[in-house]
């Protein structure tokens, strides 16, 4: 009797699915969540829910008028949602988080093909797009526990009104003013996910544990970024204080850990994700050193989202047995 089986790959599978992978990730930044909803109020929540609303009827729309079977059910579209609230102000307007979240998942997403055909991280792409048409209201940062000053402060309150004039100021990467202790707890200005390290990092470990991420590009990216900080301190004569405040602040532990490693975007190989992560690193000193603005992670990630393809055909893996294509016609 032949109990052989030939079948193509794969030939191990697993019980994960999309849906889990996106679950489990989004369970991994509730810390994050949380923490936001504590410093800026229960209008960071809000936010969160509402891109993520947004996000999934975008995506339900697009592939309607597209005839395509619906993929809302994976939860991709709904984890784009929140990583995008995470990385806008608490003090965005409603209507232009809205537009953030359409542009992300209709045309980042769906225009491409859907869900591993994107080119780019649709949340990191959404957060550039709002960051180049609204810049005065990405970058108006409300102060910590401004709510309790606040409590009528309305849920389609616009950042730029008179009523947040008096509690809004710079990031620490822009005034250079806050403690690293703020700085990890996150007792800061900033975005609603950005702010509190410790919380992010509970969240990155809880994914790299699940083994859902390798460590590879997180700890690459922040390493990196952290010899450059080093290496400048050592030659400018700065304070060594530089290197942790470099790491904690700007949203470089988000970025990290929930995406530069997403699946679509980021290299296969673990030598393309050292080099994605270093990659990444580079560019944000870079950015940060020499540019216009403080903050360089998102247009970083996205600069290495579109080298991927060429990072992967450099560090592909040699099938065993195979040969060159000079070796076979000799």
């Amino acid at each position: 009797m032949n109990i052989l089986t030939v079948s193509p790959s794969p030939h191990i599978k697993s019980g994960i699915t999309t849906q889990k992978i996106m679950l489990t990730v989004i369970a991994a930044l509730i810390p994050a969540i949380i923490s936001g909803t504590i410093f800026f109020g229960p209008r960071a929540l809000f936010m969160v829910i509402f891109c993520a609303l947004v996000s999934m009827i975008t995506e339900i729309v697009c592939r309607a008028l597209m005839k395509k079977e619906g993929t809302v059910s994976d939860g991709s579209a709904m984890l784009t949602g929140v990583l995008l609230a995470l990385n806008l102000p608490v003090t965005l307007p409603l209507w232009q988080a809205a537009v953030g979240c359409i542009f992300a998942i209709a045309v980042v997403k769906q225009l491409f093909g859907g869900l591993g055909c994107n080119f780019a991280n649709p949340a990191i792409t959404g957060r550039i797009f709002l960051l180049l048409s609204v810049g005065s209201d990405m970058t108006s940062w409300a102060v910590p526990f401004y709510y309790k000053h606040l409590p009528m402060l309305g849920l389609f309150e616009a950042s730029g009104s008179t009523a947040l004039d008096g509690i809004t100021g710079a990031t620490p990467l822009a005034s250079g003013n806050a403690e690293l202790t703020q700085l990890f707890l996150g007792n800061i200005g900033g975005c609603i996910g950005e702010t509190s390290a410790l919380a992010l990092l509970i969240g990155g470990i809880f994914l790299i544990i699940s083994k859902l991420i390798s460590p590879v590009t997180p700890f690459s990216y922040l390493g990196s970024l952290a010899v450059l900080t080093f290496a400048k301190v050592l030659i400018t004569g700065g304070d060594m204080t530089e290197v942790p405040y470099a790491l904690l602040s700007g949203g470089v532990i988000l970025g990290a850990f929930f995406m530069a490693t997403d699946y679509v975007t980021s290299p296969i190989t673990a030598k393309g994700k050292l080099i994605f992560g270093i990659g990444c690193g580079l560019t944000t000193f870079i950015i940060r050193e020499f540019a216009s603005m403080p903050e360089g992670c998102s247009f970083s990630i996205l600069l290495m989202n579109l080298l991927t393809p060429y990072i992967d055909r450099l560090t592909k893996t040699k099938p065993v047995g195979a040969r060159s294509a000079s070796k076979e016609r000799a």
